[in-house]
């Protein structure tokens, strides 16, 4: 069984930063890859960035492109969300989630993620 807390969420004002955590407890096997999604109230919940925990491949939306940085510790068992130059609308919930087949090009999608945490809400205002 594998659970996820994320933490690190907070209020921040445009352009400023947070690093958000997720503390994995259990087995991470090599063939996962662990995301982050992000959901605003009112919207569809939306990919965000993930990284494979063999290759250390990492894949983003273009919209946190050059802004978002996902990074792994495998001795921690712990995934980061470093995000820069935050701007209004990536005020969400950000979730953690672990995909069992991270070898699947459809990486993007929810449902593919069977194991989520209860998310961490990130606002970002002046």
């Amino acid at each position: 069984q594998l659970t996820l807390v994320e933490s690190g969420g907070g209020s921040v004002r445009p352009g400023e930063s947070l690093m958000l955590s997720c503390a994995a407890s259990g087995t991470i096997y090599s063939s996962y890859g662990m995301g982050w999604f992000r959901q605003a109230p009112g919207k569809e919940r939306e990919f965000v960035a993930v990284v494979r925990w063999r290759s250390n491949k990492k894949d983003y939306a273009d919209f946190v492109k050059g802004r978002f940085i996902v990074s792994r510790d495998a001795a921690l068992n712990t995934v980061y969300l470093q995000m820069n130059d935050l701007k209004p609308e990536d005020t969400a919930s950000y979730f953690c989630a672990a995909d069992p087949d991270s070898s699947s090009r459809y990486y993007y999608q929810s449902e593919r993620y069977s194991h989520w945490g209860q998310g961490t809400q990130v606002t970002v205002s002046s």
